[in-house]
């Protein structure tokens, strides 16, 4: 069972002042090459399982943004972490 729910904003910085959004898109193609489970949101894009592993796939994504030629990359993380198990399902089960 996964242990961690992180939230992921990535906000690439373009040479030059490109569109982000295909940037943003490699992104999230890096998590879904990771096999996690995922949300994308309009802001952010949220993935369950291990938190080490969580953290292996954002730096995977920072890497695949500097590859793509940015020069630097702002990545806002929210973690919530709980060792007997965090699920995005049950956290939001009321709301569905």
């Amino acid at each position: 069972m996964a242990n961690a729910l992180v939230s992921i904003q990535i906000i690439p910085k373009t040479k030059n002042g490109e569109d982000v959004i295909p940037y943003v898109d490699a992104a999230i193609a890096v998590i879904e090459d990771s096999g996690v489970k995922y949300q994308v949101n309009p802001l952010e894009t949220t993935m369950e399982g291990e938190l080490s592993e969580l953290f292996q796939i954002i730096e995977k994504m920072n890497q695949e943004m500097v590859a793509r030629g940015c020069p630097s990359v702002i990545s806002q993380v929210k973690v919530y972490y709980k060792p007997g198990g965090a699920s995005m399902d049950v956290l939001t089960e009321k709301y569905v």
